[in-house]
Order: C-alpha cells, then sequence, then structure tokens
C-alpha cells in the first residue's frame, strides 16, 4: 500500500520561502509520477506541479512556473517543493500525490495522496 506524508508547511511572510516534502512508501516509483496540488476552502483541488520519478523531468502550473521548483531523491523516496515569493494567494494546503501516468493535471488521474500540510503566507 502506498503512504505518502507531507511536511514543512507553516506561515512565511510574502515574498519568503518553504520547502515542502512528501515522504513515500509502500512502492518502487520510478514508473509513477508524483506531483503536488493545493485546495484553498471552497475550491477546488489544484495542479501545482508534478515529476517523472525516473529521470526527473517536472512540469509546472503557469502559477508555479518560476518561482516553485520540483525535485526528487530517489535514495529515499522523497519529493520536495521549494517555493520561493511566495504570495498570499498562495495560502493553501497542499497535498502530493501519484499516478502511474504523465501529464496528468487532474485530481482524479491520482490514486494515492497524502494528507495535507498547510501553507499560510501572509501579507
Amino acid at each position: 500500500q502506498v503512504q505518502l506524508e507531507e511536511s514543512g508547511g507553516g506561515l512565511v511572510q510574502a515574498g519568503g520561502s518553504l520547502r515542502l516534502s512528501c515522504a513515500a512508501s509502500g512502492s518502487t516509483f520510478s514508473q509513477r509520477a508524483m506531483g503536488w496540488f493545493r485546495q484553498c476552502p471552497g475550491r477546488e483541488r489544484e495542479f501545482v506541479a508534478m515529476i517523472r520519478w525516473s529521470d526527473g523531468t517536472s512540469y509546472y502550473s503557469d502559477s508555479a512556473k518560476g518561482r516553485f521548483a520540483i525535485s526528487r531523491d530517489g535514495a529515499h523516496n522523497t519529493m520536495y517543493l521549494q517555493m520561493n515569493g511566495l504570495k498570499p494567494e498562495d495560502t493553501a494546503v497542499y497535498y502530493c500525490a501519484t499516478t502511474r501516468g504523465w501529464g496528468q493535471t487532474l485530481p482524479r488521474a491520482y490514486d494515492f495522496w497524502g494528507q495535507g500540510t498547510q501553507v499560510t503566507v501572509s501579507s
């Protein structure tokens, strides 16, 4: 059974940085991709970024491009999201998830999810 656990969220001022981690276990991920999503109260879960585990190829949403960087550490089965230049509109619960496909930006394409970590950006 795949298990994902996020960490690294918190409160930060606008313009600051945070690094989120997603520790993965219960499977080999070489044939999978992993992604970050976020969700604000009353809104749909939104794609942020994804990475192909085998070669590190990444893909970003327009809102994340240029400010966020996704990476993975295969030796420790951990994925990261480095977030720089944070804005109040980045405030959300951030989730990591995994999918068998590539280029999947819809939540329904992901079959395992973590519990989420809160990121709050103050103005």
